[in-house]
């Protein structure tokens, strides 16, 4: 116990082991959900179920134990929803890529993010970047996620008529049960209960089998399904083109700015941030999530990043790297009983994306509105990332303006090298992107 306080730095963080143990549960309890929410947007592009929900948790685990081992903090780190929602509704699905082929994007995307980690570029990067943008991009991912979410559960719907949108059908029971979760997870959560996503992902569960929506698999129990199905089949060659780089540029900002939001917000909630807002040593923690990225691409995973919900750890004491381990061993116990994931109704999982996004809009009360080069750079990242589908046309369009609406305010002083360095990446972007 004493080389574990020591290794972990226990004195030095205010901490032990009981309570960084109590942490790793009650973020795993907040966290569990995805190992049936991120298989079930997988298989939507034709990737096998058990496999993708194996994928997932190696990927939990790997990516918890680097953070844990290497950087010493409370976090948990996991295959990012808003990203798979991404390349399955938008590379898949809107661009025609065949989920290998999307993969590819990826592996080629991972690669540059971890050389940007290794190289301290990426870190550079993030501490420059001006908060409202920041700020902007996970509240776009918010409002984008949560709109997945409501189409998904049918409670809004394309419409025939000079609207786009209308509401969906309510007499539908699928609709009634995604709504029916999303009140359960909501008054959960306003009850400070720490497990409302997966309460409510059980609820909406046991309400589809009573109704004959869902039925029981043959056993509850299974050996680890394979990872043959998906394990290096990522299909690199076809994205050597440029046709493909846009794809690829996407890709890696969304990489490179979904782990920047959460990272920084969960820092925050523990006290880690110093004076000027930046998490110390940044670079372990980039660098842990980077890694697990790089890995992940081999078993067609898609971006493993920090989680928002963290914060339920930290705030139950979490300070140490023992957290993160404690989530990891439990997400590997999940390999064991992929049956019950199966189960799992679409309508449970929509509530969760739901939920999740109404939580990540909630830090554009952070962006000052007052300052119009801010709120319309902003604005435009997250109107675009929610209502186009497409996060990399709603990045680059906030890296192009903000700088430009600066200059032209006469605030040019508050510019630095990285943002023009985006400004003109973004243009690049532009230049060859395929419409």
């Amino acid at each position: 116990m004493e080389k574990i306080s020591k290794f972990f730095k226990f004195e030095e963080l205010n901490t032990n082991f009981r309570t960084e143990l109590v942490a790793g549960i009650t973020t795993f309890a907040t966290l569990a959900y995805i190992m049936i929410v991120n298989p079930k947007i997988l298989s939507a592009a034709g990737m096998p179920f058990d496999a993708a929900a194996a994928t997932t948790i190696y990927m939990a685990f790997i990516g918890c134990m680097l953070m844990g081992l290497v950087a010493n903090r409370p976090f948990a780190v996991a295959p990012l929803l808003a990203e798979n929602a991404f390349l399955v509704s938008t590379v898949v699905l809107q661009f025609g890529y065949t989920w290998q082929q999307a993969f590819g994007a990826v592996a080629v995307s991972a690669v540059f993010l971890f050389l940007l980690t290794v190289f301290n570029i990426r870190a550079w990067l993030v501490n420059s970047l001006p908060p409202c943008l920041k700020y902007a991009f996970t509240a776009g991912l918010g409002l984008y996620l949560a709109f997945i979410g409501l189409h998904g559960s049918g409670i809004v719907k394309v419409s025939q008529s000079a609207s786009p949108l209308a509401i969906g059908n309510f007499y539908d029971l699928n609709t009634l049960l995604s709504i029916f979760g999303v009140v359960i997870i909501s008054v959960l959560m306003t009850k400070g209960i720490k497990i409302s996503m997966l309460a409510g992902l059980v609820s909406v569960t046991v309400f589809s089998l009573l109704l004959g929506l869902s039925s029981f698999p043959n056993s509850f129990f299974s050996t680890p399904p394979s990872l043959a199905p998906l394990f290096l089949k990522a299909d690199i060659s076809a994205v050597f083109n440029i046709h493909s780089l846009p794809v690829i540029f996407i890709i890696l900002v969304l990489m490179f700015v979904d782990t920047m939001g959460s990272l920084t917000g969960v820092s925050a909630k523990a006290g880690f941030l110093d004076e000027n807002g930046n998490l110390p040593n940044i670079k372990k923690a980039m660098l842990a999530d980077s890694t697990a990225t790089l890995i992940a691409s081999s078993m067609c995973a898609i971006t493993s990043g920090v989680y928002l919900e963290s914060a339920t750890g930290v705030s139950a004491g979490g300070r140490s790297g023992l957290t993160a381990v404690t989530v990891g061993f439990l997400f590997l116990s999940g390999l064991f009983f992929s049956p019950l994931f199966s189960m799992i109704p679409s309508s449970a999982c929509n509530s969760v994306l739901i939920v999740i996004g109404i939580l990540m809009l909630s830090v554009i009360r952070l962006i000052n509105f007052d300052d119009f080069a801010d709120g319309i750079s902003s604005s435009v990242i997250i109107f675009l990332m929610a209502f186009s589908a497409n996060i990399g046309v709603a990045v680059a369009c906030g890296f192009i303006l903000y700088p430009l609406l600066k200059l032209i305010s006469g605030k040019a002083h508050q510019l630095n090298i990285p943002v023009w360095i985006l400004f003109f990446a973004s243009c690049v972007f532009f230049a060859i992107y395929k419409f």
